[in-house]
């Protein structure tokens, strides 16, 4: 699938997208696509274990306020993008 129809498939069905391609911001921002919630992985370290890490800290903060949000995580930072 294209980073469009991955977009539109989440919004329609209500998912939070998590990627490390940050294609989604341009569409988030310039294009300014519709979406449930993104989640933007900037980490350093990409494996598996990394990323599960990164995500359960991310979930236990704050998963209250990830959807309709565009959100930029690294190992250290938890960035919620104004609009």
């Amino acid at each position: 699938m294209d980073d469009d129809d991955i977009i539109r498939k989440s919004h329609e069905e209500n998912w939070i997208l998590i990627t490390n391609d940050k294609d989604f911001g341009d569409k988030v921002y310039r294009d300014d696509r519709l979406h449930r919630g993104v989640i933007l992985l900037r980490l350093e370290d990409e494996r598996s274990q990394s990323k599960i890490q990164v995500l359960s800290r991310l979930l236990m903060i704050c998963s209250d306020r990830l959807p309709n949000t565009f959100v930029v995580v690294t190992e250290n930072q938890i960035r919620f993008a104004k609009r």
